[in-house]
Parts: structure tokens; C-alpha cells; sequence
């Protein structure tokens, strides 16, 4: 699974570079969305399903909206930047994001192992604490409260952007038909 998870990152970071290097506007949103996917399937190998579906929905409707802005942008190529100064901001954040990184992922936990704690500490006080009729209930909307809230936003909000993109009742259409 390590193996599978390392690929992964390394297909994201690939789309990355491409997304920064093309010089077509479209080809950069294809390949953000590209590495948006691969992020949803991490999280299925992370055992994260909600946040992979998140992710999934959130990255649909991210990409619907940009191509739409490109398509109606005309899709012109993007200039080449040549600045120093950007080029030497890049490369900061770029040191600084590694380091980070390297950090975080030397104190993380093996695959796991690291949530055992906070399943345990759910499982054992979840009734007595929560009063709640089972474990289930009392971990959704007790603990992780806010969590499900903000994955329902996230849901009506994709729906309701959905249909505001796709517009099943175009007034203009009617207005032609009926013209």
C-alpha cells in the first residue's frame, strides 16, 4: 500500500508541474483536476471514504466553474513569466513547503495505527459521555458534529451550484421558444 501511495503522490506532483508549465489555460484546469482525483483516491487508500467523496464533489464543481471561466475566456494561451522575483518567491515557498512536509510526514504515525486512540477513546466513553442510544450516533453527532455539518454544506452546495451551472430552466431558451 506504501507503494501505491507513493505513486500516487508522485502522479499529483507530476500533474502539478504540468498544470504550472503548460501554456494553455484549458490543459493547466485539466491537469489541476487530474491531481484533485488522485487526491480523492489517496484518501480511499487512507481509509478517509467521506473526505474522498468530498473531494470527488468538491473537485467537480470546481472544475465545471474554471472551464466554463475558460471556455469563455476565449481559452487564450497563458505568457511565459520570466521575473526573477517570482522565480526567487517560488523557490522559497517550494524549500519551506518541503520542509514542512518532511516534517509532518516523519512525525505521522504508520497507516493505521495512529487513530487507534481516538477509536478507543470513542468506543469505551461514547454512551456514558454522549447519553446517546448507540456508539454510531453519539460519534456522528456528538464528536464529530461539526465534521458531518460541514460535509452536508458541502453537499448542498455542490447540488445547488450543479444546478445553477446547468440551468435545467434557462428563462433565455423559453424566451426563444416561445418567440
Amino acid at each position: 500500500m506504501e507503494n501505491a501511495l507513493t505513486a500516487m503522490f508522485i502522479f499529483m506532483l507530476l500533474g502539478s508541474i504540468i498544470a504550472i508549465e503548460t501554456k494553455s489555460i484549458l490543459s493547466s484546469v485539466i491537469a489541476l483536476g487530474v491531481v484533485g482525483f488522485a487526491s480523492s483516491v489517496v484518501y480511499l487508500f487512507l481509509a478517509a471514504p467521506d473526505i474522498a467523496i468530498t473531494q470527488v464533489v468538491v473537485e467537480v464543481m470546481s472544475l465545471i466553474i474554471l472551464i466554463r471561466a475558460v471556455d469563455k475566456a476565449g481559452n487564450i494561451a497563458m505568457e511565459k513569466r520570466t521575473q526573477s522575483i517570482s522565480a526567487i518567491f517560488a523557490l522559497v515557498f517550494i524549500g519551506f513547503f518541503l520542509s514542512f512536509s518532511w516534517i509532518a510526514l516523519k512525525e505521522t504515525p504508520l497507516i493505521g495505527l495512529g487513530g487507534m486512540n481516538v477509536a478507543n477513546y470513542y468506543l469505551r466513553y461514547a454512551i456514558t459521555e454522549v447519553k446517546a442510544a448507540n456508539v454510531v450516533s453519539a460519534i456522528i453527532l456528538d464528536y464529530r458534529a461539526y465534521d458531518t455539518f460541514g460535509e452536508a454544506v458541502v453537499l448542498f452546495t455542490s447540488i445547488l451550484g450543479a444546478l445553477t451551472l446547468l440551468n435545467p430552466f434557462n428563462k433565455k431558451e423559453k424566451i426563444n421558444k416561445g418567440s
